[in-house]
């Protein structure tokens, strides 16, 4: 699914939009900290520049093998963060765009809690509640039948959940965060990167002139200026045990 080239290339967004989830966390010197889904590696190389030892953790071999490329002396490993281990624990971990790809969110929060030291720390920021609301309804409108398998919570629905897996909440924001591709082709390159499951039943000789499609029910609300926007609603929450 994830192609290491293509995301690095026309999705800096994605790690660039994460330097204030960095600044809540407020990591310190000689801390460990995992990233949870790290991608190609350019938010743990931030989170390294802060003097913390970082540990990457995602479960897409090519996004890895591409970190390892990126940051040979940063340490990553291969996990589902909804199954993981670690050998010992950590005192944070940190995700950013994310959490929304992995529907069984308890499984997630259980593998976090057992990975953080007593007192450890937990920041996070992902799709919300009406993240990509006009985008989905462009492509289920072009395409019936197409499944969105993405995890956006409420606020509360996700603050709930933390504190029933024995964490307690210290920072909770739900807003909006328009988000700015890159190009004529903006919402085409995001929808082939990151929507793979909602085009799923398209076939690839449809594949073209069905994104027309999705992207002409969409330019009259994220097409300005001369470039397209994602509609992302965002989660950003802070939890410590």
């Amino acid at each position: 699914m994830w192609d290491p080239g293509r995301y690095e290339s026309g999705f800096s967004f994605v790690w660039k939009h994460g330097a204030g989830l960095i600044d809540l966390l407020n990591p310190q010197a000689g801390e460990v900290v995992l990233d949870l889904g790290c991608g190609t590696g350019q938010f743990s190389a931030e989170l390294a520049g802060r003097g913390v030892a970082v540990i990457g953790l995602d479960n897409a071999p090519a996004m890895l093998a591409q970190g390892r490329i990126n940051y040979p002396k940063l340490k990553f490993i291969l996990a589902d963060a909804a199954k993981f281990e670690l050998p010992g624990q950590v005192d944070a971990v940190i995700s950013n765009a994310a959490l929304h790809w992995i529907p069984d969110a308890g499984a997630v929060l259980e593998c976090v809690r057992r990975a953080l030291k007593p007192g450890g720390r937990f920041v996070a920021e992902f799709g919300g509640k009406g993240n990509i609301e006009a985008i989905l309804e462009a492509v289920t409108a072009v395409v019936p039948g197409a499944v969105n398998s993405w995890f956006f919570p409420s606020l509360g629905e996700y603050a709930t959940l933390l504190e029933a897996h024995g964490f307690r909440v210290t920072h909770a924001f739900h807003f909006d965060r328009p988000t700015q591709l890159e190009g004529e082709r903006g919402i085409h390159d995001w929808l082939e990167m990151f929507g793979s499951d909602l085009l799923r039943t398209v076939h690839a000789s449809e594949r073209s002139a069905v994104l027309g499609r999705i992207a002409e029910r969409l330019r009259p609300k994220l097409f300005r200026d001369g470039t397209w926007f994602a509609d992302y609603v965002r989660l950003r929450i802070a939890a410590c045990i």
